[in-house]
């Protein structure tokens, strides 16, 4: 009995995860948000640690790629590893997109998004091996994601063109917002996994699992292709 409430808990999260709209949590915000971030003026650190958690949790196409690269992490020094790499990377392009007014389409950076949770599911099947005999880095890939990540993460507060006082304070609020969500949602989700590992399922369903991750991440990628051609 327990075997099967673990195996449903993580598929309902997945699918949760899956059916959340992408218009309204992958690329746009919520009616409040939008208003107070374009009234915003001076520093209001609070409410961009708030915003910044908020995003991230509600985020599932920075989730799923997260389920994807923690599923077959069976040690916590690894997890953490992995998690530093992908915090550096979205990081470091949040802060420097916005502070640089770097201008990309958010279409296609949500796209290439869209394009690392297949990754990292085929990965975790091991595509890179059965199809080309090679395998991609993964610190370095979860690195480089992590980057198109934070230009995602970007381009959400480049929609509002936030005043310049207070810009650099606002934005360490997101960042750190985005990091506590980023937290709160993985120790979830690490729940949720660990305690199936201890199951036959676990292994029996690993495969299924993946392939709904990359599946997940197509239709993601399509989604935001499509928005990119009509508009």
């Amino acid at each position: 009995m327990a075997n099967k409430i673990i195996s449903v808990s993580l598929y309902l999260l997945l699918a949760v995860l899956a059916l959340i709209s992408v218009e309204a949590i992958a690329h746009g915000v919520d009616d409040s948000t939008r208003a107070f971030l374009e009234q915003n003026q001076g520093v209001q650190f609070v409410p961009f640690l708030y915003i910044g958690a908020k995003h991230m949790i509600t985020g599932y196409d920075h989730l799923l790629f997260l389920v994807g690269v923690i599923f077959f992490l069976y040690r916590s020094r690894d997890v953490l590893l992995y998690v530093t790499m992908f915090t550096i990377g979205h990081s470091t392009t949040l802060l420097l997109g916005v502070l640089s007014d770097i201008q990309v389409n958010a279409y296609l950076i949500d796209a290439i998004i869209g394009l690392s949770v297949i990754y990292k599911g085929f990965d975790n099947l091991g595509g890179f091996k059965r199809c080309f005999k090679w395998q991609p880095n993964t610190q370095w890939a979860v690195l480089i994601f992590g980057l198109f990540h934070g230009f995602g993460l970007a381009t959400k507060l480049q929609e509002f063109q936030l005043p310049a006082e207070g810009l650099f304070t606002n934005l360490v609020a997101f960042n750190i917002g985005v990091e506590l969500g980023q937290f709160a949602a993985l120790a979830l989700i690490l729940i949720v996994i660990n305690a199936w590992r201890k199951w036959p399922s676990f292994q029996r369903f690993s495969t299924l699992t993946n392939t709904a991750l990359m599946s997940a991440g197509v239709m993601l990628m399509g989604y935001q292709l499509t928005g990119y051609f009509i508009n």
